[in-house]
């Protein structure tokens, strides 16, 4: 039996090492692994909204993609918002708008003040199939297999994990561009 010593890594972050001891390696099976679960996670939702998502004839892209324009359906939104909105960028957000554009379901056109911008606006086909997307969550929460209550702590943990690492890549970003003295 080892001795642990529990050493500060970051601010609120302790790991044990045993004391005296080889390396321990159990820190690295997978199973042990947030980022893993977190990805089969993401993959097995995905899974799940496909069947209903191809009822509506939708990708989940494109899904999350019109769920923004619904918001404010009156209002065209720009490629560079859409990217921010579902973390996605222009590389993959174009053709998939392409295709909500050859569907009907969207129009893209350049802004007249700046000529580099695409703004993307609904269609009446784009808006109408809002209606029958609306039976896609209560379907989807069926599906989790978790409480109201449960749902909306995971997604607040999600948020806030998301909120950490993009303020973290956003400051090693800026120390990166920072001029060296």
């Amino acid at each position: 039996m080892y001795k642990l010593n529990v050493q500060q890594v970051n601010p609120g972050i302790l790991r044990t090492v045993p004391k005296n001891s080889s390396p321990d390696y159990d820190h690295l099976l997978l199973d042990r692994q947030l980022c893993f679960a977190l990805h089969a996670a993401s993959r097995a939702v995905v899974r799940e909204y496909t069947p209903l998502l191809s009822e509506l004839g939708l990708t989940y892209p494109q899904y999350v993609t019109l769920m923004v324009l619904w918001q404010e359906p009156e209002r065209a939104r720009s490629v560079g918002e859409l990217g921010e909105a579902v973390h996605m960028d222009s590389g993959t957000l174009t053709p998939l708008l392409k295709r909500l554009e050859r569907d009907g379901l969207v129009t893209r056109s350049r802004d007249h003040t700046d000529e580099r911008r695409v703004n993307v606006k609904l269609t009446a086909a784009g808006l109408a199939l809002r209606e029958r997307a609306t039976s896609v969550p209560r379907a989807m929460a069926e599906r989790f297999g978790l409480t109201i209550e449960e749902m909306r702590q995971l997604k607040t943990q999600l948020e806030r994990l998301t909120s950490t690492l993009a303020a973290a890549d956003s400051s090693a970003s800026s120390s990166e561009a920072a001029p060296a003295n």
